[in-house]
Parts: C-alpha cells; structure tokens; sequence
C-alpha cells in the first residue's frame, strides 16, 4: 500500500493552504483552503474540493450533494446525516473521523484511503469503489447493495452487518478484514478473495444458501 498522508505536514501542498472562514457554500470552488475545526452544518451542494484539508471539522447534517474532492485530506472530526450523495471523490485520505447515518449512495471514490474511522449506517448503494482501502476501520450496518467494487480491500477491518447483495465485486480482497458479518450471506460476493478461515465462518451461509441441511449423525 502506498504512504497516504495523515497529518498537514505529510501534504505536498501544504505551505499553500490558507484558513477558511464563513459558511460553506453552494456550487463553490475551493482550491488549497485548510478548514480548522468548528461546524458547518450549511449546504455545500455541487462545491468542487481542490487541494484541501479537513481537520477536526463536524459536518453534521452538511449539504454535500454532488460534492467533488480531489486530493483531500480528512482527519478527526464527525460527519453525520451528512448528504454526500452523488459526490466524487479522488486521491483522499479520511482517517480517524466518524462517519453515520451518511447518504453517499449513487458516489464514486478512486484512489480512496479511510484509515482508522468509524462508518455506522452508511448507505453506499450503488455506488462506484475502485482502488480504494479500509484499513483498520469499523464498519457497521453499511449497505453496498448494488455497488461495484474493484480492487477494494479491508485489511484491519471489522465488517458488522455489511450488505452486499447485487452488488459487483472484482479483485475485492476481504482477507485482511478481522471480521465478516455479511447479512447477505453469499449473495454480491463473486469475485472478492478470502481466506480459509472466512470459508468456515462462512460456510452455514453458504449450506443454507444452497438448500443444504449439515446434521452430525
């Protein structure tokens, strides 16, 4: 795995940030802008992210809708009931925030890194996921019905709860992950890669899935 930064000092650009101030705004461009704590609880819909940081922000109930991040840093902070539906998001990192009860269905993210967060009750549907990594993180009740995922691992992750019916896996390695809770059983799961010992946790999803009854005599 590629260094992904974590810190404003690991960032190429960070001498060019400069501190933001007043509300978020629709449809706005903002190139190289360093937001620093505080809440923005405003819509934001349709505002392109270029070059920017986040740290220890809460957008709580935050218009995101369409959003853009390119090249994006996200440490600390809470998104929740955050609406980031039908955003895009490239070349980010989000590490340690809280993300709940976020509508980010109908999103595509490329070249992601969400290290160390929390996602409880995120509704991915239908979204589009490549080349992207959860790496240490909590998922819980995070629904991926519908979505495409390729070349997306979990490597220190615990998946609760995690729904993949109908969606689209291609070199989707789920070996890493310390758990595997998937409602779904192996419906969505063609195409991932685990281990031997996610086959036996699996496995009375799998017998029960096929119409097979496993009785000791």
């Amino acid at each position: 795995m590629p260094p992904t930064p974590e810190h404003l000092d690991d960032l190429p650009y960070a001498h060019l940030l400069q501190p933001h101030s007043g509300p978020l705004r629709p449809d706005e461009r903002y190139d190289t802008v360093h937001f620093d704590g505080g809440t923005h609880p405003e819509s934001a819909a349709g505002a392109s992210f270029l070059e920017c940081a986040f740290t220890g922000v809460d957008l709580d109930g935050t218009g995101l809708r369409r959003a853009r991040f390119n090249e994006v840093l996200v440490s600390g902070g809470r998104w929740v009931g955050t609406d980031l539906a039908e955003s895009e998001w490239q070349d980010t990192t989000v590490h340690t925030a809280v993300l709940a009860g976020l509508a980010w269905y109908g999103s595509q993210l490329r070249r992601t890194v969400l290290r160390r967060c929390k996602l409880e009750a995120v509704n991915l549907r239908s979204a589009l996921l490549a080349d992207v990594v959860f790496e240490d993180c909590l998922l819980r009740d995070v629904d991926l019905g519908g979505a495409r995922l390729t070349d997306v691992s979990f490597p220190g992750s615990t998946l609760e709860g995690v729904r993949l019916a109908g969606a689209r896996l291609q070199r989707t390695d789920l070996r890493g992950a310390t758990r595997l809770d998937l409602p779904d059983g192996p419906q969505g799961l063609a195409g991932a890669v685990i281990d031997t010992g996610q086959l036996m946790e699996l496995a009375p999803q799998f017998a029960h899935a096929l119409g097979i009854v496993v009785k000791d005599a």
